[in-house]
């Protein structure tokens, strides 16, 4: 059989996406890719957002290529698939272009949380619920009513997967990137001066918190690792290639703390700086002094409230006074280059505590955010609370609320300051 995997060429004009809006390795297929030809079958992936190719490039590819499956993700790469762009205007686009034979195959945010939704918007034939890595081949071999986070429709019927699938992470061996474009990138993920040529990895997904705004429950949950043998393995080939940054996108980088000192005291060793996100209340002076001395060079960390109880309002689980966690993120910042802490907005933080805190770290040259609003995902603890389990008007329900509350009172700055319609952005009514 086979697997055409088609990254699209995103589009983000008039959405409320908080994202970066450079290309980035989309990691999803590339496992995927993997997994497929382990099981046997041949798969075609291709970047369109990197190689920056038109409908009409790919369509051309896709056709010579005769799949038997089409897949498109919904959102771009993994590093996003916590914010989204809510709209489904870009994968509508795609597989209406590429229409062909072929099965087409969502993936993503949205098939996770919304399935029925994302089968209708897309008139696609399948919807994966959580992670496609080992999913995506058995649709040729496997009944689909007995592939977990599968969910198909028919002209006769339907069927909507009422569980997630999540990837065993140690069988996640180390990609092949002989024959994808790592040439073609020079973004550096989260890095703001300097230039050089940069890629992402993953080492853990998921998360052992459930944080009240976090958007990964629908998939990519529980906390797991790979082999630290098998990123190490990546991260050869990558330096072999030129690639002389790596961006760690794990949902928080370092949990696993005996594994992840591993895997630092390997980077360490290395000609090659990182980047990653975390919580700065994983780590004390011995583990930091460590991160410095595998460069890293930047390091983003969610503190999301500058009062103990607005934390504990988020569910952050966090055990540290906030005096602490100044004091470790002034500490990291004497070892690494960028130290980021983010807020969101709550109630309880009062706007001249917030300078007054921001004041105080960034003449220490540790950067702070100002708070930025949180878009209630669909399956979010945040979402589930306001207006129960998602259905399948959840995403159109969560873009309204999100539009009428913050009109007024301002976006992220790096959010369009006028956002259009859910429903115009679909052309759905």
């Amino acid at each position: 059989m086979k697997f055409a995997l088609v990254n699209p060429a995103w589009d983000f004009h008039g959405s409320v996406y908080f994202g970066c809006p450079d290309s980035h390795y989309p990691l999803e297929l590339l496992f995927a890719s993997a997994k497929i030809q382990e099981a046997g079958h041949e798969a075609l992936l291709i970047d369109a957002h990197l190689d920056q190719l038109s409908v009409e490039d790919v369509r051309q590819q896709v056709t010579k290529f005769a799949p038997d499956f089409l897949v498109i993700p919904t959102a771009p790469s993994y590093l996003f698939w916590r914010c989204p762009p809510p709209e489904l205007r870009v994968p509508k686009q795609w597989f209406a272009a590429l229409s062909s034979q072929a099965v087409k195959v969502a993936i993503g945010p949205h098939s996770s949380a919304t399935p029925r939704a994302t089968l209708r918007k897309l008139e696609c034939d399948v919807a994966i619920s959580g992670e496609p890595d080992e999913l995506l081949p058995k649709l040729a071999s496997t009944p689909w009513a007995q592939i977990e986070g599968c969910s198909w429709r028919a002209p006769d019927r339907e069927h909507i997967a009422l569980s997630s699938a999540a990837a065993n992470m140690q069988s996640l061996g180390p990609l092949d990137f002989s024959h994808y474009n790592v040439e073609g990138r020079s973004h550096r993920h989260h890095v703001f001066e300097g230039s050089g040529r940069g890629a992402e990895l993953e080492f853990a997904r998921g998360c052992p918190w459930a944080c009240s705004f976090c958007n990964k429950t629908l998939f990519r949950d529980k906390y797991r690792e790979r082999s630290v043998d098998a990123v190490l393995r990546e991260v050869d080939q990558l330096i072999a290639r030129g690639v002389d940054y790596i961006y760690f996108i794990d949902e928080i980088f370092g949990v696993g703390r005996r594994n992840a000192r591993r895997l630092l005291q390997g980077l360490a060793e290395r000609p090659i700086t990182i980047g990653l996100q975390t919580r700065i209340d994983l780590w004390n002076e011995e583990s930091l002094g460590l991160l410095g001395q595998a460069h890293c060079i930047s390091m983003e960390c969610g503190i999301e409230s500058v009062t103990e109880a607005g934390r504990d309002e988020l569910n952050k689980g966090c055990r540290l006074t906030t005096e602490r966690l100044s004091e470790l993120l002034i500490y990291a910042r004497q070892r690494i280059p960028w130290v980021q802490a983010n807020l969101i907005l709550t109630e309880h933080d009062r706007r001249e505590d917030i300078q007054s805190w921001q004041n105080g770290l960034k003449s220490r040259g540790v950067w702070v955010s100002e708070p930025v609003p949180m878009f209630p995902f669909p399956g979010t603890p945040d979402y589930t609370r306001m207006f129960g389990v998602p259905d399948d008007h959840a995403w159109e329900r969560a873009h309204d609320y999100y539009t009428n509350t913050f009109r007024d009172k301002g976006y992220s700055d790096i959010q369009e300051s006028q956002p259009i319609p859910l429903e115009d952005l679909e052309c759905t009514y």
